[in-house]
């Protein structure tokens, strides 16, 4: 077995040959993925459901779909984007060929998450073959079986040349992060993350952090009730709340949250039964110990249990929970919950809801219901988050053409789609000159005078329509 440094030098070495460079190469990797999820779904959606009892319905849409769909974008628009972006001139470089070249950065270490462990390696991991990189992937040893089968996976259908699986908890991640990448892509926990940023700190590696934080749902105005009770229920309780950009917490006033919760209760019983831990579509919660945080959670808060609680600590089951009159000093309101647990605050006017949300960290994602789109655009205006959406929950990040990231505490950097092409290639402004016009160049060259400096400045000032003064480059 090859130790870590062996692997990444190996990796280095098949880097520096060139032979991811070519758009034949990546295509064949992409279009080598996707048969990866063509033949084996079967035991994907197996792996899902031995680490999280994920329902197969979820399981295709969240770690399948969405990553086949980004596969298909990119494979039918990497050739454009590749190709270089020719840049603007002035009169000085008139003649001269300006462009931003995209390059793969070298060997990228993509280290994944427990609570979507296909889609959030594999989906990053697109962006990284398509600028042409070589990668090493860390599963979260949390989702052990999709661990191992990522493990087994991904050497049988990708280059092993160029890709490796690397396997193991905490200590093993440490030391992978003593080694020095060209990029690294996190998505985890705030703590780990700056654990992340401090290994990254010492080789001076650039970092994407995808994390999480509490997404709040300001509700206000009118609205239908019923969709907005179906769409908030649904993008909560998906994967038992274990999604980052899952609804945290209901900001709305009494009167709404009073005439919303006979509506979520319908929703609940007509999602799941009357019976939620007998349902085959409710998951579960992914170990003891995640399980244990939540109940411990609900127990210290003060709040009212209108919906739910019940929990079975064998199965690993929380029944989907609404708790009501939870104050902002709450324990449900100290940490992102993570599981399913959505507590409502009530509050008397719009200003009051965006004031709390932006009393705190910036959110990876930002909810909005009303029918009212001036409270809509208002909310959207004057707030900041990683992503926005109104009237629904979480089917942003679905969407390949959206950047999918964080902002603040919630992360840095975005992909999906072309954003992660982006995120994995560096933009090298190039300049291509030739040895003509140089006797325009000598008015360059010392000894320097100021007929020569009011000429050059003419030359390379950025005229713009209409202006009769100009800034200078």
């Amino acid at each position: 077995m090859e130790g870590q440094k062996q692997v990444l030098e190996r990796l280095r070495g098949v880097f520096r040959s060139g032979v991811t460079l070519p758009v034949h190469f990546r295509l064949t990797q992409l279009e080598a993925m996707m048969s990866l999820f063509e033949d084996n779904e079967t035991q994907i959606l197996e792996a899902m459901h031995e680490d999280l009892a994920k329902p197969k319905f979820e399981a295709v849409l969240s770690e399948i779909e969405i990553v086949v769909n980004d596969l298909c974008l990119t494979i039918s628009n990497l050739q454009t984007w590749m190709q270089p972006t020719y840049v603007g001139t002035n009169l000085a470089t008139k003649l001269d060929d300006c462009f931003v070249r995209r390059e793969p950065l070298g060997v990228v270490l993509i280290i994944g998450a427990w609570n979507y462990p296909l889609q959030l390696i594999m989906l990053p991991l697109i962006g990284a073959i398509a600028a042409g990189n070589c990668a090493i992937l860390k599963p979260s040893e949390i989702s052990r079986a999709t661990e191992k089968l990522l493990a087994e996976l991904i050497p049988k259908y990708l280059s092993q040349e160029c890709y490796a699986v690397i396997c193991g908890g905490a200590e093993e991640t440490k030391t992978l992060l003593e080694n020095r990448f060209d990029h690294i892509f996190y998505t985890g926990s705030q703590s780990v993350a700056r654990c992340i940023l401090q290994a990254a700190a010492v080789h001076l590696t650039p970092v994407t952090l995808e994390l999480g934080g509490k997404c709040p749902c300001l509700i206000y105005g009118r609205l239908d009730m019923k969709a907005a009770a179906k769409r908030l229920v649904w993008a909560k309780f998906f994967n038992a709340g274990q999604s980052c950009v899952a609804p945290d917490y209901v900001l709305c006033t009494a009167e709404t949250r009073d005439a919303l919760l006979p509506f979520m209760k319908e929703a609940l019983e007509s999602f799941y039964g009357s019976e939620p831990q007998q349902s085959q579509d409710m998951g579960r919660i992914v170990t003891d110990r995640h399980w244990d945080r939540l109940v411990e959670l609900l127990k210290k808060s003060e709040g009212k249990i209108v919906i739910g609680g019940e929990s079975d600590k064998k199965t690993k089951y929380i029944a989907p929970t609404v708790v009501v009159d939870v104050k902002e000093s709450d324990a449900l309101m100290q940490e992102e919950i993570f599981g399913p647990i959505l507590p409502i605050l009530t509050i008397k006017s719009l200003d009051e809801g965006i004031n709390f949300t932006n009393e705190r960290e910036k959110p990876l994602a930002l909810y909005a219901f009303s029918d009212e789109s001036q409270v809509v655009t208002t909310v959207l205006e004057r707030t900041s988050s990683g992503g926005f959406c109104s009237n629904d929950g979480i089917v942003h990040m679905s969407l390949s053409g959206l950047p999918f990231g964080g902002v603040g505490a919630s992360g840095m950097g975005n992909y999906h789609g072309r954003w992660g092409f982006e995120t994995f290639s560096h933009k090298r402004g190039c300049m291509m000159r030739s040895w003509l016009l140089e006797r325009v160049n000598v008015l360059r060259y010392p000894p320097y005078n100021e007929s020569n400096l009011s000429w050059l400045r003419w030359a390379t000032t950025a005229k713009k329509k209409g202006w009769a003064g100009c800034s200078v480059m």
